[in-house]
């Protein structure tokens, strides 16, 4: 498993071109090992589906090989002290190495229930064009498991994406007579404050203690020497599951005379302790870490958002590894075996 993942590694997949050469190893390696995986191609992104097992019951493995991009040397793996660095280790190469190893151990066995491996390559940049067009086409099945890396803890929850822009409109006038106009820019930065102390802002759940809000980009201004009549504020707000994103829109507009525009709506993701998936997994799950399952909620949104839109139960739920998306990402390899154990135990119990 681990030369896998440093092959996996060793194919910059933070381009389109790359992530579906990816794919396209992945395939090998899963016909090489007597499995027969689907290539499927949407919009120019490819991505695999493969089948094993039989039940009325289909458990979705799910797993992104697309990378956030990195410096060259990132994509050569480093091993050192049980763990291996590279861009991708940890987010989610490490996960979909494990889950493809997985498959091919347990694709002899008598198996009570279906696994349908996914790999995916577009999941950085919003998931629609491959796990979202899944969906869409059927391939659904009853639970999912994202091994995205959570440090082998259950991730039942995560938030909703709601980007938008905020447009905030002033008066023009010389830039020796600011008081003459009505500064656009200073206007936008004073909705948001007041947006921050908006009611939704305010709310909590027993994952999250609020929204998060990150004021991303704002545009306006043209030359020193003029006060800005123009000004646009871009907003990311992952809000919390149970709050209604309409409402957070009118909120925000109850706040600005400007124009606010929705860009991207992600619905959060909520999979109840008491699930049935979840109950089986969380005693294998302690026995193979000898301790209490840590479950908790995601700030981020993953794949499980398309499947958490269709009322299936999904879950992110990975190897432990740290600083993805930043210098040094690693995995720890004691982990990532233990969860391709974890992964095969937990099939067993059906």
């Amino acid at each position: 498993m681990k030369e896998l993942l440093k092959e996996l590694i060793l194919i910059d997949s933070s381009t389109k071109e790359g992530a579906n050469q990816a794919v396209e190893f992945c395939k090998q390696w899963l016909i090489e090992h007597d499995l027969q995986p689907n290539l499927i191609e949407n919009n120019g992104y490819k991505m695999l589906v493969c089948e094993i097992g039989e039940g009325d019951k289909t458990i979705v493995f799910n797993g992104h090989v697309d990378v956030v991009s990195g410096k060259k040397d990132q994509f050569i793996p480093v091993e050192k002290d049980g763990k291996i660095f590279a861009r991708g280790a940890a987010d989610m190469k490490a996960g979909v190495a494990a889950m493809m190893v997985a498959l091919k151990e347990m694709q002899n066995q008598n198996l009570g229930v279906k696994i349908q491996l996914q790999i995916v390559s577009d999941e950085e940049i919003g998931g629609m064009n491959c796990t979202g067009y899944l969906v869409e086409n059927e391939y659904r099945g009853d639970f999912v498991i994202s091994s995205e890396p959570t440090q082998l803890g259950i991730a039942l929850q995560a938030k909703g994406v709601l980007r938008l822009e905020v447009e905030v409109t002033g008066k023009s006038a010389h830039g020796s007579r600011p008081w003459e106009g009505e500064n656009a820019i200073v206007k936008a930065y004073r909705a948001y404050e007041k947006l921050l102390e908006l009611p939704f802002t305010k709310e909590s759940s027993e994952f999250y203690q609020s929204p998060s809000i990150n004021l991303a980009i704002i545009s306006g201004g043209e030359v020193f020497n003029k006060v800005p009549d123009y000004c646009v504020m871009s907003l990311d707000i992952r809000y919390l599951p149970g709050q209604d994103p309409d409402s957070i829109v009118q909120q925000i507009e109850s706040i600005s005379d400007g124009k606010v525009t929705v860009g991207l709506k992600g619905i959060p993701v909520a999979t109840e302790r008491d699930n049935i998936f979840i109950t089986q997994l969380k005693p294998v799950l302690e026995k193979h870490i000898g301790g209490e399952a840590v479950i908790f909620g995601q700030h981020g949104a993953a794949d499980t958002q398309f499947f958490a839109a269709q009322g299936i139960p999904a879950i992110e739920f990975g190897p432990s590894g740290a600083n993805w998306h930043g210098d040094n990402e690693y995995i720890e390899l004691e982990s990532l075996e233990k969860y391709k154990d974890i992964l095969i135990d937990y099939v067993k119990t059906y």
